[in-house]
């Protein structure tokens, strides 16, 4: 499965168009990396267990937008979006949204 932020395709000629397809995730932070996040932003650093969950976001996102595609007889998706927000109270929950359009290319 291609899949492309671009509208086309370099060497790939579109043939069907097969509609637009989504993935999302929503990972719930917990308490103690909350803890360990905000110590890291007193005294700096980078938040490993906030990547961490952002990458296992990003990675469950991507797979939902190829299975979605693939369901459609789609080969590849382009023009992707790819979204990332807090959610919840206080912002305890992380959401990945891609969305794109599934096509057919030769």
């Amino acid at each position: 499965m291609i899949i492309s932020t671009t509208p086309s395709l370099q060497d790939k000629k579109i043939t069907e168009y097969c509609g637009i397809v989504v993935g999302e995730a929503v990972m719930g932070a917990n308490v103690f990396k909350d803890l360990f996040a905000s110590i890291r932003d007193i005294v700096g650093g980078r938040s490993g267990s906030y990547e961490a969950e952002l990458t296992q976001a990003r990675k469950l996102a991507f797979t939902e937008l190829e299975h979605e595609a693939r369901a459609m007889g789609a080969n590849a998706v382009v023009g992707i979006d790819l979204d990332y927000q807090v959610i919840g109270d206080k912002g305890s929950m992380l959401m990945v949204s891609i969305s794109g359009t599934a096509v057919r290319v030769e």
